[in-house]
């Protein structure tokens, strides 16, 4: 047609004899005489192999030309084998000069720093309290709940479980060079008679594949794993999977000084062969000259090992399990073929050197690859968790452990850095529902209550006091939710209240934390009454403070914990309007569902609390929305009343009724962290938590659902599908006992 010009056809170029185009994650070589690019795989060249080829000639011109031409070695001692051997290089680190003269060398032994131990001594209690400073050796596989193959495993069941086509890093030791392989072709070389070099498998990280289950990591890793216990499942960014690694490695295989990634300690277990570790405490004069070292033109030229004071050699038989703690530089070498499993865990033991470590990562502008995946992300989870602890100790008048405080003194100051650092970096880890300059706040001035605690004369109880636990029970987790709640409830007060004489709730809070401190019961059995179990304990453990209580409740309120489920037990209650009242009160108390007063109705003394609630989730306010919650909670609880006694006159005819039924379909750990929503009918839902899309991620896609508030009790966890609402929570955990006694 007259004029017209046909638009121009963009033409991707095709390479190698497979005639695919250019992939930037696969290896290409090219060819010297007709310069065309070739995948290795396609030409049999490994990417290791690429670097001995001197000329290369691809398979169409080998047959005019000849075979490649290889590089011809001249040295044994330097990286680069084409270097002349005039005597004036220096040997560098992981040649086979290196190794015969690192092998001679003398050295402390490790027995001086080492700590010997057995399996079951190893636990989160002796570390919190000893501290976890020195490498721990654990000669036998008892005890520490480490669950691996027989020691008959092989590389090649490694194939099998893993796959050959997995993509593997392969350090090729002589160059101390990285390089990628699919594992089906190290399993070839392994097992060639003469090995033409020495290649390590260091980071074959395999949590994503079927040898997983053929490993359960040391009871201790899990327990203090910052992923495992502070990375919420919802979270924007991907899961770290660093805690199952397999180690295969030859002889004369060795890796140099280093610190792990984000200062993670490590566990370490010899499944067959031996390993040699070189290690040097991390003072702070060493990680200073460690650093200098790692941004050193020649550092492969210098052992770290002699520019510090000690450098101590430690042996790892087949069989042993080694504990490295944070910041430890250590070199390796395998010093006879081994197989080996190890993994990575931050915690919170040493929170300051962990930091330390990843911004010395980040001055020495280390690789994304060889850093931990979203090391600040987790971070801030930690910080925001920590913050809780720190207000559950307060509360309980319960000194934080010295490791604690330091840890997060350590984390406000890397918080506020990072969060400066974000005005010229492009990338932000800072999670969507976090208020990054509030929780610093919430933090400071936690750190500043406890200083002036420590300065006063306030008496607090010790940091190893029973009530003030760091670990993730059952029955944590429930006080948890329960102090949550009841401290958010305080703080609306505070701040919308004048000071005035505590009320009923507030008595029987006081008198919760008490009780909660002393009861401790096992968890909940489904075919054992309720009056054999819990309350013969109740009664034993917790009269004294009840006695308090009930000089100041008219209706005797006392507040138990069986298992995650608040029981309230009312004695000699009438079933009068006002003890309805402050029954509904205390249910919906228990229950996480009691709202504060508004502020110009806190003068109403008169006035039922709940008929606020009316204000609280409606458009208008009215009296007739007032009439209608109250007549609704009446309804309700004697509508329960009711069913309840039938359902104990039904139990003790002999009735067999299991706590399933007893609680619909939710076990009662599923009512206790069910979130704080209201009655569907309404139209609303209200949480306590914060929903704040930073805006710092516009690109960010927000979440479906406003995920709950990250804690330790619920790990970030979303509501699961069919989980209650506040109304149908408050039914199922309403239970009359015999002669009208209230179990909440």
């Amino acid at each position: 047609m007259p004029g017209h010009r046909n638009a121009p056809i963009e033409i991707t170029p095709l390479y190698c004899v497979c005639q695919q185009s250019y992939d930037v994650n696969r290896f290409m070589i090219e060819c010297d005489i007709c310069k065309d690019w070739f995948h290795g795989s396609c030409v049999q060249v490994e990417e290791h192999h690429a670097v001995d080829i001197d000329v290369y000639h691809c398979p169409n011109c080998d047959v005019q030309h000849g075979p490649c031409l290889m590089k011809k070695r001249i040295n044994w001692h330097r990286h680069d084998y084409t270097e002349p051997d005039d005597g004036s290089r220096l040997v560098q680190a992981g040649t086979s000069v290196f190794v015969r003269e690192l092998q001679n060398r003398p050295f402390p032994s490790a027995a001086e720093i080492l700590v010997q131990m057995q399996g079951h001594q190893v636990t989160q209690k002796y570390l919190e309290k000893q501290g976890f400073s020195y490498p721990i050796a654990v000669p036998q596989l008892g005890g520490l709940g480490l669950k691996l193959p027989p020691s008959s495993f092989s590389v090649r069941d490694v194939e099998e479980y893993v796959g050959g086509d997995k993509i593997v890093d392969v350090i090729d030791v002589a160059r101390q060079a990285d390089s990628k392989m699919k594992l089906r072709e190290f399993v070839k070389y392994y097992y060639k008679p003469h090995r033409p070099k020495v290649l390590n498998v260091i980071s074959l990280e395999f949590s994503d594949t079927k040898m997983a289950e053929l490993v359960v990591v040391p009871d201790i890793a899990q327990k203090m794993s910052w992923v495992e216990n502070y990375w919420p499942d919802d979270s924007f960014f991907p899961k770290p999977f660093v805690q199952k690694y397999c180690l295969m490695g030859v002889k004369d295989s060795y890796t140099d000084f280093h610190i792990d990634f984000g200062g993670t300690s490590v566990w370490y277990h010899v499944l067959w062969g031996e390993k040699i570790f070189y290690l040097i405490k991390p003072t702070q004069d060493n990680l200073a000259l460690y650093e200098v070292w790692s941004s050193s033109p020649n550092q492969s030229e210098v052992f770290f090992g002699d520019k510090v004071d000690q450098c101590y050699k430690c042996v790892v038989p087949q069989g042993t399990t080694v504990l490295i703690p944070t910041g430890w530089i250590h070199a390796v070498l395998t010093s006879q073929d081994c197989m080996a499993f190890g993994g990575n865990f931050l915690h919170n033991l040493n929170i300051g050197m962990q930091l330390r470590c990843y911004e010395m990562e980040w001055r020495l502008k280390t690789p994304d690859l060889f850093k931990f995946p979203y090391f600040e992300a987790i971070c801030w989870y930690v910080a925001n968790n920590l913050l809780e602890t720190l207000k559950e100790l307060r509360e309980d008048n319960c000194q934080p452990p010295v490791y604690l405080t330091d840890g997060v003194k350590a984390l406000i100051t890397a918080l506020k850095n990072w969060l400066k650092r974000e005005v010229t970096e492009q990338a932000s880890e800072v999670p969507d529902h976090i208020r990054p300059n509030h929780l610093i706040k919430e933090l400071t001035k936690e750190i500043r209550y406890l200083e002036e605690q420590s300065g006063g004369s306030k008496p607090v109880k010790s940091q190893g006091c029973g009530p003030c636990p760091l670990t993730r029970s059952t029955l944590d987790k429930a006080r948890h939710h329960a102090r949550r709640t009841a401290r958010r409830l305080r703080h609306h007060h505070h701040h919308h209240h004048a000071p005035k004489t505590p009320s009923n709730l507030e008595i029987l809070e006081l008198h919760t934390r008490q009780v909660l401190k002393r009861l401790e019961v096992g968890p909940f059995e489904e075919d054992v009454p309720f009056s054999s179990t819990v309350m013969a304990k109740f009664n034993k453990t917790s009269m004294a403070s009840a006695a308090a209580v009930e000089r100041s409740l008219d209706n005797n309120l006392l507040l138990v914990m069986c298992n995650v489920v608040p029981i309230l037990v009312c004695r000699q209650c009438p079933t009068s309007p006002t003890t309805e009242e402050e029954a509904i009160e205390g249910m919906l108390s228990m229950a996480g569902l009691l709202y504060p007063q508004r502020p110009e109705e806190s003068s109403t003394a008169q006035e039922p609390w709940w008929s606020s609630l009316a204000h609280q989730f409606s458009d208008s306010g009215t009296l007739q929305a007032q009439q209608h919650v109250r007549k609704e909670c009446r309804a309700e609880l004697s509508q329960r009343i009711q069913e309840n006694k039938n359902f104990m006159d039904n139990q003790s005819s002999g009735s067999n009724s299991n706590s399933s039924e007893a609680w619909g379909d939710q076990s009662p750990s599923q009512c206790a962290s069910s979130p704080l929503r209201l009655d569907p009918s309404s139209g609303t839902d209200y949480q306590y938590s914060e929903t704040s899309l930073s805006p710092r991620h516009p690109s960010k896609r927000p979440a479906p659902n406003t995920p709950p508030i990250s804690n330790q009790a619920t790990k970030g966890k979303r509501p699961k599908k069919g989980m209650a609402t506040a109304k149908q929570r408050l039914r199922k955990i309403l239970k009359l006992s015999r002669n009208n006694h209230f179990l909440l």
